[in-house]
């Protein structure tokens, strides 16, 4: 676990107590993307609210299966030693960390931001936090610059051709039906390149405007519109949308409804989904006095697909010690994401897929002093990598994944894969 402070003067997070001032505000112009400068950007919006931030007052970086323990140990150091002045009072008020965490024990880091300046709103009220060490200024906010569009952009096949991931999911239908594992969750990524490196705001920007029933992000360079809230901790209450079993939109009113019949009487999707469910109810269980979890999924309209979606909901009594990034980490990875059983699904996972998922499909979000936040899946995402070293072309790394159970037909998974890498595809694109 390596951490820092970006303070003149300071070696460490932990040496120099963080002091965080929460304070209303009246008339800032834009929405919350809008006021993201170029450099370092952090974002968790949906529906117009959420919280942006930029700057880095504190960060740290940790990696292995003891992620989500040594982030959740750093930042309940922080937050002890911390002043924070919240004249708001709002989720998202007061010292917060954005983060984004690996999919898988290895290869891969996660990391927590603690950004100097962050903005939010909620319900039609907007703050401003500022957070550094001794004196806090309060800056003057104003729309950013917009951002350059990519250009010359162009697609190419990743880990895996097309052919070869449809070979990779017949192998995984046939263990299946040998009874090794009831489902797994195998991933595919494709490759953008462009004329320059990509300024993340451009598709933060346009997926924000295109999908704003979705949780649009940016953290380290990993951002996206997942539609899956893997854990929300609000004053007690707990929350997790489940997504599993998924079709393709027409943009046909009449004919989207009739699919959407048939996704709610598709048994393939209804045992994928169940299987996702349980999982997620299984896992909040011991952290919950008391659970609700529904009999039937609804149907979930996004602009390009349709999910069976289920909201499991809980109470975490007074007293649990459990903050969100915990219940986070209790439910990472929930069937929707891997598998059943887990351990098998990851170990087919790591010899089928023919890539490194990186943060891909990860838990993301952001977390406050108290424990409380919001984490939702990594998914409908992408990751903005290191520049071509020959050509200097910048690239982005795309991601999509479907759940296979007995039943699932390859071609019909591919097709699904294309239709979740469209929003990304999209939103970078001029």
């Amino acid at each position: 676990m390596t951490s820092s402070a970006s303070e003149p003067g300071t070696t460490t997070a932990g040496t120099v107590p963080l002091v965080a001032r929460t304070v209303p505000l009246d008339g800032t112009p834009g929405d919350l993307v809008d006021l993201l400068p170029a450099d370092a950007p952090l974002a968790w919006v949906r529906a117009g609210d959420g919280i942006v931030g930029w700057g880095v007052a504190a960060e740290v970086t940790t990696s292995g299966a003891d992620r989500f323990a040594d982030a959740e140990a750093w930042w309940a150091s922080l937050t002890s030693r911390a002043v924070v002045r919240d004249e708001v009072g709002l989720p998202g008020t007061g010292l917060v960390a954005f983060g984004s965490f690996a999919f898988a024990d290895a290869p891969g880091a996660s990391t927590l931001v603690v950004p100097r300046v962050v903005v939010g709103q909620r319900g039609g009220r907007r703050w401003l936090t500022t957070i550094g060490h001794d004196t806090i200024g309060s800056p003057a906010l104003r729309l950013a610059e917009p951002p350059a569009a990519p250009t010359g952009l162009r697609f190419s096949g990743g880990g895996l051709a097309d052919d070869a991931w449809q070979a990779a999911v017949a192998d995984a239908v046939a263990r299946i039906d040998a009874g090794e594992l009831e489902k797994v969750v195998l991933a595919r990524d494709v490759v953008a390149e462009t004329d320059e490196p990509v300024d993340v705001r451009w598709p933060l920007r346009r997926l924000a405007a295109a999908y704003s029933s979705c949780w649009t992000f940016h953290v380290d360079g990993l951002f996206g519109a997942t539609p899956e809230m893997l854990v929300r901790r609000e004053r007690g209450l707990v929350t997790s949308r489940v997504l599993a079993g998924t079709i393709r939109r027409t943009g046909d009113d009449a004919r989207d409804a009739g699919l959407a019949g048939e996704l709610a009487r598709s048994s393939k999707d209804l045992e994928e989904h169940e299987y996702a469910v349980r999982s997620v109810a299984d896992a909040l269980e011991p952290h919950c006095s008391s659970m609700n979890v529904p009999e039937s999924p609804f149907v979930l309209h996004l602009p390009n697909v349709m999910h069976l979606a289920t909201d499991v909901n809980g109470v975490v009594p007074d007293d649990a010690p459990t903050t969100s990034l915990g219940l986070a980490a209790a439910l990472h990875p929930s069937a929707a994401v891997g598998g059943t059983p887990t351990p098998a699904a990851t170990a087919l996972i790591a010899e089928l897929e023919g890539m490194a998922r990186g943060r891909y499909a990860g838990p993301v979000g952001w977390m406050d002093a108290t424990g409380d936040g919001e984490w939702g899946i990594a998914l409908r995402s992408a990751e903005v990598v290191a520049p071509d070293p020959v050509t200097g072309r910048g690239r982005v790394r795309l991601f999509a994944g479907c759940g296979i159970v007995a039943g699932s037909d390859p071609a019909a998974e591919l097709a699904e894969s294309q239709a979740k890498l469209e929003p990304v595809r999209h939103a970078l694109d001029a």
